[in-house]
């Protein structure tokens, strides 16, 4: 590389820093778009519309009832953002809140009124008129108590099991035609075929009857017995998402009506996300000081990488309209220390080189060549689970998901191509001394396979202590673990005060008293324009609600009727849990498939997943004997563990790989396997370290939410370390030499 090139370079990616921060601090115009503080904010930072359903009839529903209204309700309110939460209140209400959106209206407008959908029959069996067109709108003639006693209904909203808008050309003209794609049921598909069979047969078109209205007449040009259909002709995109919504929103078992509305505030105060920050830009400088004083000029460049790779990801997050939490900002705080990986094995490799006697050059060169197959192995696999999980999760998941999917792929970008591209034109510009890159030293293989038998045993026992410890608990406290609001509900208190209360106040004042009452945490929610605060606790009995209300009575001169309780259900549903398990699942599965491929050893992959799920374990073992909350951050937590231990085994797993090519006979496994290790080692503590960092910060200037996140998050980082390490090449060896390959068939 020319110098001036080189100074071309050096110059383009400054100014990439230097414009990118600048649309992270100040937006792309006046009011800020783009900026960092343009971000999506969930609930818990910045609060958003609260809506409060009501079953329509006399009759208290069923449970599966509710639970079924809940879970489709969940999946709808999504459109909204990946953080919406729905949960039961009482008997017959179902709470909707959704983040970052401050009219109430508007999202009712949207959302509409859910329950009595029907697909109707322009006729009846007597050929009389059930809806008409009268020129500018459907006139309906008979009740829908009618027309389901005439059989004139064949088909209701709850057969419907999916509805999509969607664009097609026109295959003559070429023009874009906006249309639904609907989906029946099962039983749907049964009901759906009768009906446009009738209307087929008779040249009628088929209503859709939603709200006390016709809201569409599509005219049925087939007999439809495979379950699907289109309704084309809508006037615009947003005409046809209209119509896919209200048919969505149609399709459930019971009739909801609004008993009222409200804008909450956010969950945790202003000074969750200022300490959030400045543990993030502290961690920050930390590493980035680490990494000069380690590796010198390299560095230097690793540290220009890294705040390239948070400007991104500031920007990015924007630029997808991601919701953030703050989960979201501690798993972004966390892969900052993660994206040290990348430039950390490839630095690792050019002191390698450099020790061979190859100029400083060629150890830039080979440095990055060799590294390149760990990275993209070690990145692929966990953006492989990202990519299931994000398809496949549920909200609070995909959520994670796209942070972790966004993480990888800058992670990789950063190393790979501004790392590489600064290097070398530092290099060309006349860094060329050895000294400013370091030498690496040849350590002695260190023999872990003859400790295995150790390592096998304090796992073992680890585990095996976390069971022991969730087993009492489950006996004395009837959980196994200290679970939260999210996972077991509680109770919901609503209290008028005499005058308005902000979060930080409520939760100084208030708080304090609530907790000598009751055992366990407590969230409180503000409601905008209004002196009323939500307390929300675990369940109160009887007398523990007694006594909640004398105490505001006594000490904030409450009335009583201004005071309400509710029960309220876990904001993490069964279908949730049911989803997240399936989802992780298939990803394990996912990744063996690829570790298959890539190492041409299935032995290889089983040890990652035996590592994997031992860090789990291990983790959850901690959860249990700390009595850390498990709260809607425990997911993130685990997932994050789960991509961490996956990386850093892979790293090693690759040096494996190519080691055996030097390997000369069967004898010198257990010697490759040490070796490999032992090289690795440096990246493995480094990594672990720089990542430790960042989350040892976020614990220590961290709220009380964010610790309960950071500390298992140590736990787990130590024990992926330890897995990756001590465990998953003892555990390859073992089955690599008791486990032979089936020999091929001539």
């Amino acid at each position: 590389m020319k110098k001036n090139k080189a100074i071309v370079i050096i110059l383009c990616i400054l100014m990439l820093l230097v414009g990118v921060t600048y649309i992270d601090f100040f937006g792309l115009d006046a009011a800020g778009t783009g900026s960092a503080s343009d971000i999506s904010l969930g609930l818990d930072l910045a609060g958003g519309v609260s809506i409060t359903y009501q079953v329509v009839g006399d009759e208290a529903p069923s449970a599966t009832d509710m639970s079924d209204t809940i879970a489709k309700l969940q999946k709808r309110v999504l459109n909204y953002s990946t953080e919406a939460i729905v949960y039961q209140e009482g008997l017959d209400r179902i709470n909707i809140e959704i983040p970052g959106v401050n009219d109430a209206n508007a999202i009712l407008k949207e959302l509409g009124r859910p329950g009595a959908l029907y697909f109707v029959a322009q006729t009846d069996s007597e050929g009389n008129q059930n809806y008409a067109w009268t020129g500018n709108q459907y006139v309906m003639y008979k009740e829908i108590d009618e027309l389901l006693a005439d059989g004139s209904i064949l088909v209701q909203g709850t057969d419907v099991a999916d509805a999509r808008a969607a664009t097609q050309k026109d295959s003559q003209m070429g023009n874009v035609d906006y249309v639904v794609d609907l989906t029946m049921t099962d039983e749907g598909k049964v009901k759906f075929a009768e009906a446009t069979r009738n209307a087929y047969t008779k040249g009628e078109t088929l209503g859709i009857y939603y709200d006390g209205g016709i809201v569409s007449a599509p005219s049925v040009k087939a007999i439809l017995s495979d379950g699907k259909a289109q309704i084309s002709g809508q006037g615009s995109f947003e005409e046809a998402e209209n119509l896919a919504s209200t048919i969505r929103i149609g399709g459930l078992k019971l009739e909801l009506e609004e008993l009222h509305s409200k804008v909450v505030g956010a969950q945790l105060g202003v000074d969750a996300i200022n300490t959030s920050l400045k543990a993030g830009a502290i961690g920050l400088g930390i590493v980035m000081v680490f990494m000069i004083v380690v590796y010198l000029l390299p560095g230097f460049v690793s540290a220009i990488a890294l705040l390239c790779y948070t400007a991104l990801v500031v920007l990015l997050l924007n630029g997808f309209d991601m919701t953030l939490t703050l989960s979201g900002i501690a798993g972004i705080i966390l892969s900052i220390g993660m994206a040290v990986d990348a430039n950390v094995i490839i630095f690792a490799r050019i002191r390698e080189e450099l020790a061979t006697g190859k100029t400083v050059r060629n150890a830039i060169k080979i440095g990055f060549d060799k590294a390149l197959s760990a990275i993209v192995d070690g990145n692929i696999t966990t953006l492989i689970a990202a990519v299931v999980l994000l398809a496949l999760g549920p909200g609070s998941v995909k959520g994670f998901a796209q942070t972790l999917a966004l993480g990888i792929v800058l992670s990789m970008f950063t190393a790979l191509v501004v790392s590489r591209y600064l290097l070398y034109a530092l290099y060309a510009i006349g860094l060329k001394s050895e000294k400013l890159y370091g030498i690496g030293r040849e350590h002695k293989a260190l023999n872990f396979l003859s400790k295995k038998g150790i390592f096998f045993g304090i796992s073992v026992a680890l585990i095996a202590a976390g069971f022991i410890v969730m087993g009492v608990n489950k006996a004395s406290t009837g959980d196994a673990l200290n679970y939260s609001l999210e996972f077991k509900g509680g109770t919901a208190t609503t209290v008028t005060f005499n005058e308005a209360y902000n979060l930080e106040r409520a939760t100084a004042e208030v708080v304090p008293s609530i907790e000598k009452i009751v055992n366990g945490a407590v969230q409180v929610q503000t409601v905008q324009d209004s002196n009323e605060v939500i307390f929300k606790t675990s369940t109160l009995n009887v007398e523990e609600r007694e006594a909640l209300n004398e105490m505001f009575m006594a000490e904030f001169g409450i009335e009583e009727e201004r005071i309400i309780s509710e029960t309220i259900s876990s904001t993490i549903s069964d279908e949730m849990k049911s989803d997240t398990v399936i989802a992780v699942t298939v990803a394990i599965i996912f990744m063996l498939i690829y570790i298959r491929i890539r190492f041409k050893d299935i032995r290889f992959g089983v040890s990652s997943i035996v590592a994997l799920l031992h860090d789990v374990l291990v983790v959850l073992a901690f959860y249990a004997v700390a009595k850390v909350t498990v709260s809607n951050t425990f997911v993130a937590c685990m997932l994050t563990i789960v991509g961490y231990s996956i990386n850093a085994t892979i790293v090693i797993f690759d040096r494996i790989r190519e080691n055996m090519e030097t390997m000369s006979s069967k004898d010198d496994l257990k010697d490759i396997v040490n070796i490999s290790i032992t090289q690795t080692m440096s990246r493995s503590i480094f990594t672990s370290l720089t990542t430790f960092i960042m989350v040892a910060v976020l614990y220590v200037l961290g709220v009380t939410s964010i610790r309960d996140f950071a500390l298992p998050l140590m736990v787990g980082i130590i024990c992926g370390t330890y897995s990756s390490i001590c465990l998953a090449g003892s555990m390859w060896y073992l089955l690599r030499t008791r486990i032979q390959p089936k020999a091929k068939k001539n």
